[in-house]
């Protein structure tokens, strides 16, 4: 039970987040900074390849145009097979210059699955560049499809050569689409999240993000992935300059070249990723201005040996689906500050409200646990040709306005007494590894369809604190023999590899409770020692 004041302190208070939206679709407002910065460094590339904002402006003009020569417009998918470089960035400021929206490929998904993506998108063009063109086989069997080659000489200066460099002033609002990002799906199928341009503007242009820490932006994440949003548009629709990560994986080496070269004042990591830097080489981050992480449970001890280590630095958590615009909470710790032993997920972003909910919608109090749902500004239109779980995940808004919508996240959390949201857990089986969303589901689909086998459990175990794997179990049927290794294959040839097994444990039954549910405790540790062909590591560290 809740008094009235307490039903408005959870409900109104710590959610007023409301401030005027700035409007136009992302072209336009990316325009607007070309007219203030034009000779101003928009983005950095390896080999030291630097174009300003007039320069990438023009460039995605010209690639805009080719698109949209290609029958692109308005209300129309692209879908984007690119390696992480200075003509991605082009690529995709042409498409929402073009009015479409982008679609993501992550080039280390199995072909069928990037198949599947441009087929359920109905992209009508594939964008890739000489790293990926290899892969144009993803188009095997889909009809109608056109693929165009990004970056010097056959993209932006041969294949849009001739083109004019003039915005191409296609119309858009904010409730057109930006892109649409796949995560995976309970049903066995990934789903597509379709997130807006005004949800992409409002979140980049958000008052918690500093000016000053907009100035050079590391982009290292997959542009598949939504961290990636704020690596890109952030500093983009605020006048700073985007840094291009090397291609390959950051360790602290990489990262402490990547500070000292370009000065980077903003670095955001997973929650994984984040911990082994901070842990391993905090020194690395002297100089910059902010480190941001999420996607996970956030280390304690690496944000407070972090700011020990950098006391100028500000280190900010993050939390948020996919379907809310890559952030709706954060938190900011300081040197100084008590970091609690369960970091916060923090407050909600601007123009945007989070309520912790029981089983019939209604508020619970502080310090009680429930689930949280996000509403506002930044919510995803809902899943792409998926109206039955769009409904379900989306769903009315009985504390907004007329019409309103909030999310159905699955998390577990509670408010703390100083109105900061408290990560508890799942409700459902959705996992994270490595800040990656996983539903076991979905594996579990891909097992239980392989030939002999009758029934198919996965879980994550982490029989180390702090390591986290996904492990299968199956159960054969009838007298057949399944071989652990082929069903590791079949599954990396249906899934990413962040999605396959570290193990696939073969048992004669899954071990049921009383009531005849799957009793998770009672499955056995598989022996990793027994089933690992890495090498030994050459030293300590």
């Amino acid at each position: 039970m809740l008094s009235g004041v307490e039903r408005r302190r959870v409900l109104v208070e710590w959610n007023a987040t409301g401030c005027e939206v700035v409007g136009g679709g992302l072209a336009e407002l990316f325009e607007r900074r070309v007219v203030v910065d034009a000779g101003a460094p928009a983005v950095v590339g390896p080999g030291g390849l630097v174009l300003s904002y007039g320069e990438l402006n023009a460039r995605a003009n010209r690639l805009a145009r080719v698109l949209v020569s290609r029958g692109v417009g308005r209300g129309a998918c692209v879908a984007v097979l690119m390696e992480r470089s200075v003509d991605l960035v082009v690529a995709l400021l042409a498409v929402v210059k073009s009015g479409a929206a982008y679609v993501p490929l992550h080039g280390g998904y199995p072909v069928e699955r990037m198949r599947w993506v441009v087929e359920d998108t109905s992209s009508c063009v594939l964008l890739v560049d000489e790293v990926m063109s290899g892969h144009e086989l993803v188009l095997a069997g889909v009809p109608g499809v056109d693929v165009v080659s990004v970056g010097e000489p056959a993209g932006v200066g041969g294949v849009s050569a001739g083109f004019d460099a003039g915005n191409v002033g296609v119309e858009v609002s904010g409730e057109d689409l930006a892109y649409v990002m796949f995560t995976s799906g309970s049903t066995g199928l990934p789903k597509g999240v379709a997130v807006t341009q005004g949800g992409v503007a409002g979140f980049a242009l958000d008052r918690c993000w500093d000016r000053g820490v907009l100035q050079r932006v590391l982009f290292h994440a997959n542009h598949a992935f939504d961290a990636s949003t704020y690596e890109l548009w952030a500093p983009l629709l605020a006048g700073g300059c985007v840094v291009v990560a090397p291609a390959g994986r950051l360790d602290a080496q990489v990262v402490r070249g990547l500070v000292a070269e370009f000065g980077l004042t903003n670095f955001h990591a997973t929650a994984g990723l984040f911990r082994v830097l901070a842990e391993e080489a905090p020194e690395i981050f002297v100089g910059v201005r902010e480190v941001s992480t999420g996607g996970d449970v956030v280390s304690a001890s690496a944000v407070r040996g972090l700011l020990a280590a950098c006391p100028d630095l500000v280190v900010r958590s993050t939390y948020g689906p996919t379907e809310s615009t890559a952030f709706a909470t954060h938190i900011a710790f300081r040197a100084g500050d008590g970091v609690p032993d369960a970091v916060p997920i923090g407050r909600p972003m601007d123009n945007t409200r989070v309520y912790v909910l029981d089983g019939g919608l209604s508020p619970v109090p502080v310090g009680v646990a429930g689930e949280l749902y996000i509403a506002g500004a930044g919510l995803a239109r809902g899943y792409v040709r998926r109206p039955s779980l769009t409904a379900e995940r989306f769903v009315a808004d009985p504390f907004g306005s007329p019409g309103e919508r909030m999310y159905r996240t699955g998390d577990v959390v509670r408010w703390s007494v100083s109105g900061e949201l408290e990560f508890l857990g799942r409700a459902d089986d959705q996992v994270k590894i490595r800040g990656f969303r996983i539903e076991l589901g979905e594996i579990e689909a891909v097992l239980a369809a392989q030939p002999d086998v009758a029934h198919a459990a996965v879980i994550v175990r982490e029989d180390l604190p702090g390591d986290k794997r996904l492990v299968a179990y199956v159960v054969p049927d009838g007298q057949a023999v399944l071989e652990p290794e082929a069903l590791s294959t079949a599954v990396a040839d249906r899934l990413p590899d962040y999605m396959v097994p570290a193990a696939v444990v073969v048992l004669e039954a899954l071990p049921l409770t009383t009531n005849g549910k799957l009793d998770r405790r009672a499955l056995p540790a598989p022996d990793f020692a027994r089933l690992s062909t890495a090498r030994t590591p050459r030293n300590p560290r």
